[in-house]
């Protein structure tokens, strides 16, 4: 296995730049120890497109009966997105925090169905589970902690970078990932298909082959 400091810092996949740490840092999100807080801190909401703010206010019916009337009223006040201090479309929030989507719920284990833990959950991701919507949660919350930016080139065309952000509530999840041995691109497959496409994450793991990098 090729060691991390002899890695190039940043590798493209077709019209992609991805940061090497996605093929090297191990993470699994376990909710039994961060609680889905990642959905509740920080001072700004998810970033979303136009595309996905239309998917969102269709999937609204269903997700509804499961918010709070904080977070009701917000939606009723600015709509289900708001643009940010950056000028990005982001999902609305309440109390300067917490996603207006967040609604608190149990979660069990696999094999005893027990619950295990009270955590933030996504009432849209929720909806489209249970078949009540189409849509399933923006693609900025399901890549995460991959974040996504995008940047002008001289040519007029824009360049996708795929950045690893690192964030201390997701300790549990580096944690979890090493017991596993699980890199944070295989973790993030179903999203990262789902965002780029089969063929391109097809690609991705060539890469990591041809780096010396076990799949």
């Amino acid at each position: 296995m090729v060691a991390a400091n002899h890695l190039p810092p940043i590798l493209q996949i077709g019209d992609v730049l991805i940061s090497t740490e996605i093929l090297t840092e191990h993470f699994c999100c376990d909710l039994s120890k961060c609680k889905g807080i990642c959905c509740v801190e920080g001072d700004a909401g998810a970033p979303v497109t136009l595309d996905e703010i239309a998917g969102i206010e269709e999937a609204l019916p269903a997700a509804w009966p499961m918010l709070s009337a904080s977070a009701q009223a917000v939606i009723d006040r600015q709509g289900v997105a708001y643009t940010d201090e950056e000028g990005d479309l982001v999902t609305s929030i309440v109390n300067g925090k917490d996603c207006v989507f967040t609604y608190y719920g149990d979660i069990h284990d696999r094999e005893t169905r027990q619950p295990i833990a009270h955590c933030c959950l996504c009432a849209l991701e929720k909806a489209c589970r249970e078949g009540r919507s189409n849509f399933q949660k923006p693609i900025s919350c399901a890549l995460y902690p991959i974040r996504e930016k995008h940047f002008p080139t001289a040519d007029g065309n824009t360049v996708v970078a795929l950045n690893y952000n690192r964030w201390k509530v997701c300790d549990p999840a580096r944690d979890k990932g090493k017991q596993l041995g699980l890199p944070l691109y295989r973790f993030l497959e179903g999203p990262l298909k789902r965002r780029f496409g089969s063929q391109w994450y097809q690609e991705l793991c060539e890469a990591t082959r041809e780096l010396g990098l076990t799949t």
